[in-house]
């Protein structure tokens, strides 16, 4: 009652500058009750004021929303319905205290003698919003069939953009970083990517957004956002990336983005896609990613697929995503064969220097053939695909030439690997059986073994003597079956030739 009459009596310059004076001067655990007591007698203060209030507007959202960002971001359903520090609350109380200035906005929008005094509470309000997307939003867990009370704060934001009459295509896809913005560019980028993710993912007012762009327009826009969330380390980031691609490419027709959109720099955020597709993200991260990462490929023309299996052959260093790439370049040759279908990019010279990439053991005869196996089971199973259904090739004496040498190559390279590797696992696997019986003579016996094999970024040497023992005989199969693939691919050859002979 004290304070509300203050409010009533008192200068409201002066106690607008107490109350911020308050808020600035918070105890981190009473941030939440102090913002909400505090947040009525705010509104009523500068409802009082005439002269300068766009700006004492945009100080006191500033000052609140500094303090709201010390807060932790509740995540699951759980935290949010526990608000145990109050976030919240608070955005929701925010949405209450903004009103009555958005209806001022709102109502001077169609006069044309709208005063700058007008245009500067505008911008506030839209300073707010872009904080707001920033920071809770974009660190929280927005689901549409959850209706959460940040999920409603996102809603809110949303619909005050649109109230104020701030274009989105404008903000999105038009926008440098405006001078009236007073955001930090990664900031404001990190907003915007929000805004897209609300717009199109969520589709919060894309009643609202104009269809007159087309869906290449809005990926090829809405790809700095991608590569914006992507390069982030937070969960929350990661997935809303994922979840912006793969509703930006949806709509896109397959088979027709050109090679030109590889050539953009945002274009190279589609390599970030593939560190979420590894086997060391977590299992629903690695599972989005890849299905983004194929739709991605699915919407590429020949020309483009070709490029992009060149580039991530080249550069991924990965072998389980050096797989999927050779599993997709055996895909396009099997449909370049049907009637109709023939490209120059996946069947002739072009399909060579594919071809050349993905029969190739980089360290030669040093190669680790246990972390390559997932690359060199899939080249060897491509290969031996293509010498089945050789026919389209052998119609070109100098591609199939060149084939066959790059095949003897490889598969010469690959037997010296082989027997230089199960030559050192089986001496490894025959010295640990033997610690093993000698460890129950001398239980204070060093073990000194396979101190060099890595598996999964794991030292082998610090696995238990059975994982250990499980791994290297694992890894004396895996030779046996590349072996046996050779072995196939030797009786098709030998077989082809008889026919011709």
């Amino acid at each position: 009652e004290t304070l509300h009459l203050f409010v009533k009596t008192c200068r409201p310059n002066e106690l607008l500058d107490c109350m911020l004076e308050i808020i600035e001067g918070i105890d981190p655990g009473a941030i939440s009750e102090t913002i909400l007591a505090l947040l009525p007698h705010l509104q009523s203060v500068l409802l009082r004021l005439d002269e300068g209030k766009a700006a004492c507007v945009g100080s006191t959202l500033s000052a609140l929303q500094k303090q709201l960002s010390r807060l932790p971001v509740p995540y699951t359903e759980q935290q949010e319905e526990a608000d145990e520090y109050g976030l919240c609350r608070c955005s929701a109380a925010l949405t209450v205290f903004t009103e009555p200035f958005v209806e001022e906005v709102k109502r001077t929008d169609g006069n044309c003698a709208a005063t700058a005094e007008d245009e500067e509470l505008k911008i506030e309000l839209l300073k707010f919003c872009m904080r707001s997307l920033r920071e809770p939003l974009l660190e929280a867990e927005l689901k549409h069939d959850r209706r959460s009370p940040l999920w409603l704060f996102a809603v809110e934001i949303m619909v005050t953009l649109s109230a104020i009459k701030e274009p989105l295509p404008e903000l999105l896809f038009f926008s440098s970083l405006r001078k009236n913005i007073l955001m930090d560019n990664n900031q404001f980028k990190e907003a915007r990517a929000c805004l897209a993710y609300l717009l199109f993912v969520q589709l919060i007012t894309i009643d609202n957004f104009p269809a007159v762009f087309s869906h290449v327009f809005i990926l090829q826009c809405n790809m700095e956002y991608i590569s914006q969330l992507l390069s982030s380390k937070k969960e929350s980031h990661l997935l809303k990336g994922l979840a912006l691609f793969t509703k930006s490419l949806e709509r896109v027709q397959d088979n027709s983005l050109p090679v030109s959109l590889l050539d953009l720099k945002s274009f190279y955020s589609v390599t970030q896609v593939r560190q979420a597709a590894v086997p060391d993200s977590f299992l629903f991260l690695r599972e989005s990613g890849l299905q983004v990462f194929q739709v991605f490929i699915n919407k590429l023309d020949a020309e483009a697929k070709h490029k992009f299996f060149r580039c991530m052959l080249k550069t991924s260093n990965h072998a389980g995503i050096e797989s999927y790439i050779i599993k997709n370049i055996r895909n396009q040759f099997e449909l370049s064969m049907k009637w109709g279908n023939a490209n120059e990019w996946f069947l002739g010279t072009e399909f060579i220097s594919l071809m050349t990439l993905v029969l190739c053991l980089p360290q030669g005869a040093q190669t680790d053939l246990l972390s390559s196996m997932d690359k060199i089971m899939e080249s060897l199973n491509l290969l031996r695909y293509v010498l089945i259904r050789d026919e389209e090739l052998r119609t070109n004496e100098d591609v199939w030439e060149e084939l066959c040498r790059i095949k003897e190559e490889y598969l010469k390279m690959l037997r010296v690997c082989i027997s230089i590797s199960r030559a050192y696992y089986s001496s490894e696997l025959k010295a640990l059986r033997e610690d093993q019986k000698l460890k129950a003579k001398d239980a204070a016996r060093p073990t000194k073994l396979v101190k060099s094999i890595t598996v999964r970024k794991e030292k082998v040497s610090n696995m238990s003597p059975e994982v250990q023992h499980q791994v290297l005989q694992s890894a004396l199969v895996t030779f046996d079956l590349m072996e046996s693939l050779i072995a196939r691919i030797e009786e098709i050859t030998e077989e082809k030739q008889n026919k011709l002979n």
